[in-house]
């Protein structure tokens, strides 16, 4: 498959993360409104997912994200209980890969017009998340937009973003950015449950090319296309807090979202140029396999655009690799070790024959 049905689908990673690093470089200029002052950021390293900040020697961990067009397989199968798990994985597991335990959670809701049991079921389901990962929720918005919403179906329409904090791990000094990398590491791979919240413009042009508009209803194995790729997030910070806890060192959390593997593993990477050959990634979901077939899309996109069945990894010593496991299993995760760092500045997933440079 070429870029050109990704692009078609409303998706361009190249573009997205120029717009991002634009965004940013724009932002990095207000850091000084806050210098020597509370509320002063302090990240070594650009392009990560949550960024630091100072308050009088307190450091604070802070990320945005939302669940982006996953919402509309919620729309669409009339599931809105699971959709809190998507919403709080990506802001707590961007903070876990920053090193910080996620603490508290806002978020915002903005609707067509409002459905009382949608948005229940919906705050009901972020509350199980948050209890899961020992989060509380301190502040929220729920804003009525009128015809400046649309989604599927005739009920409520919504778009559901949030922002996290978190507090720096009592472990370390600052943040995990990667710096702390040494060739011969091990890459501990964390096994995913399905799509997370990443992919899905791609996804449903594919299912929708496939089967038509009504494609979430169609028979997949035993259950149906919609309820299949709704599959809620793991949340992995619990676990990542329990390793550090633990007294492992981390040297580098990544976890795997919009850009897929190879995008995400190389944002710890490039600073220190460094490279990873992967030889014992967790297979993709068997419906990641067959939406990839359905879609005639090559294994190098693949890679780039869904978590392939890793969701994050792990970067220790090669002598922890083995706690690592032993803690995971322990707190119920799957885990396996994935490959190692190297010098190379190249990412290589030796299986599939592909091979990333680390930009």
């Amino acid at each position: 498959m070429s870029s050109k049905m990704t692009k078609s689908s409303g998706v361009d990673i190249d573009l997205g993360n120029r717009c991002s690093k634009n965004a940013y470089a724009i932002s990095k200029t207000t850091f000084q409104n806050r210098a020597g002052k509370p509320g002063m950021p302090v990240m070594d390293v650009d392009g990560l997912f949550s960024s630091m900040i100072d308050f009088n020697g307190t450091k604070i961990g802070i990320s945005s994200d939302g669940i982006g067009t996953k919402i509309e397989l919620a729309e669409r199968t009339g599931i809105y209980s699971t959709i809190g798990y998507d919403l709080l994985a990506m802001v707590a597991d961007d903070l876990a890969a920053g090193g910080f335990v996620p603490t508290n959670i806002s978020n915002i809701i903005d609707a067509d017009f409002l459905d009382y049991d949608i948005i229940d079921s919906m705050m009901q389901g972020l509350k199980e998340a948050c209890d899961f990962s020992d989060v509380a929720i301190s502040g929220g918005e729920i804003a009525e937009l009128g015809s400046r919403m649309n989604g599927y179906g005739d009920r409520m329409h919504f778009n559901w973003c949030s922002t996290a904090i978190g507090i720096l791990h009592k472990s370390l000094s600052a943040p995990l950015d990667g710096n702390a990398l040494s060739d011969g590491d091990a890459i501990i791979s964390l096994r995913s449950r399905g799509f997370r919240s990443n992919g899905f413009s791609l996804l449903r042009k594919i299912l929708s090319d496939k089967f038509g508009d009504a494609w979430h209803a169609e028979k997949y194995m035993d259950s149906t296309y919609g309820e299949t790729v709704l599959t809620p997030s793991l949340i992995y910070s619990p676990l990542i807090c329990a390793l550090m806890d633990d007294g492992v060192a981390c040297k580098g959390v990544v976890h795997v979202t919009g850009g897929g593997v190879a995008d995400n593993l190389g944002r710890i990477l490039k600073d220190g140029g460094f490279g990873a050959q992967l030889t014992n990634l967790f297979e993709p979901h068997d419906i990641m396999k067959h939406i990839q077939q359905l879609g005639d899309v090559s294994d190098d996109y693949a890679y780039r655009y869904w978590n392939m069945g890793n969701g994050m990894f792990v970067v220790v010593s090669p002598d922890e690799a083995e706690k690592v496991l032993a803690v995971a299993k322990e707190n119920n995760y799957e885990a396996c070790v994935a490959g190692t760092i190297n010098k190379s500045s190249r990412i290589t997933i030796v299986e599939k024959n592909l091979d990333y440079p680390v930009e």
